[in-house]
């Protein structure tokens, strides 16, 4: 869905460049990673996970969050870009701590070409992390890979997505480490205070991160939050950006009961193929399961 962090809870350090590198194993005290610039990560500041209700970054099940755009093709053709956020009332347990699973289809001039899991959880100061992801690529309805990174698996590392507090001037930050599949974005805080509209209402007061990846320099993702709402607009900028990717968001919608047991149903079709495609990562996580 989105990414971000800064201002994190008080019993979370933060390592930055510069300074020594932390991480942790899937359930212990954070330890010395391979790579700088790692978000200390403690598995006991988690007391209570669930619900996500970090103020710029709600996660309430139930919701669909649809959104709508362009991306550009090499040849420099606009193509139509659609981003549909299911959030599901499953949660799943990783590194040691019980996480909100979200649902998200990915479509290309109406084809989808990826599917994923998503996993967020809160710690006791109100920072969102990124757990880990599943998603899974196609092409004209064919699988083609998955690139799978979770928390404690194959040195993966859980990221920051979003600050208790955010604020500019602060350095950037790891959204997630996942070296086993080039997964190393980064993200920081830009501006806020900011106004943006989009279809579903104008929002004043919005916040916009700066997004970036190890494999992409020279290029950035812009994505505006909005106080009790979450990401509602994505831009970009910088020489090297190839994609030119915009989405604005065009429906929130609060799923029926009918609705979000049809949603949990395909996410879970999709935590079976993960289980079958991913043996090695995702086949060690415990399964998913309705919110307690």
């Amino acid at each position: 869905m989105a990414s971000g962090r800064l201002t994190v809870a008080p019993a979370v350090a933060v390592c930055f460049a510069g300074l020594v590198a932390c991480a942790q194993a899937q359930d212990g005290p954070a330890k010395a990673a391979a790579s700088p610039s790692l978000p200390a990560f403690d598995s006991t500041t988690f007391r209570r996970s669930l619900p996500v209700t970090n103020e710029w970054m709600p996660l309430k099940p139930g919701t669909r969050y649809v959104y709508e755009g362009t991306t550009i093709e090499d040849d420099g053709t606009a193509v139509p870009h659609r981003f549909v956020v299911n959030v599901t009332d499953l949660t799943k347990v990783i590194g040691g701590v019980r996480s909100a699973v979200t649902w998200d289809l990915d479509y290309s001039d109406g084809q989808l070409v990826e599917a994923e899991l998503a996993f967020y959880a809160q710690d006791s100061g109100g920072t969102v992390w990124l757990m880990g992801e599943y998603p899974e690529e196609y092409d004209e309805g064919k699988f083609v890979a998955a690139t799978p990174w979770l928390h404690g698996l194959e040195q993966a590392q859980a990221g920051i997505l979003m600050p208790a507090k955010p604020q500019t001037g602060t350095p950037d930050f790891a959204q997630g480490w996942g070296p086993a599949v080039k997964w190393s974005d980064r993200g920081q805080v830009d501006q806020l205070g900011q106004k943006t509209c989009v279809p579903v209402r104008c929002y004043e007061d919005v916040l916009i991160m700066a997004e970036t990846s190890g494999s992409e320099p020279n290029a950035q993702q812009l994505k505006y939050y909005a106080r009790g709402v979450g990401n509602v607009r994505v831009g970009w900028r910088g020489t090297g950006e190839k994609t030119k990717e915009t989405l604005e968001l065009v429906r929130i919608e609060q799923l029926s009961a009918a609705e979000l047991s049809a949603v949990r149903e395909k996410a879970l079709a999709l935590e079976r193929s993960a289980y079958q495609r991913s043996k090695a990562v995702y086949g060690r996580t415990p399964p998913a399961e309705r919110t307690p």
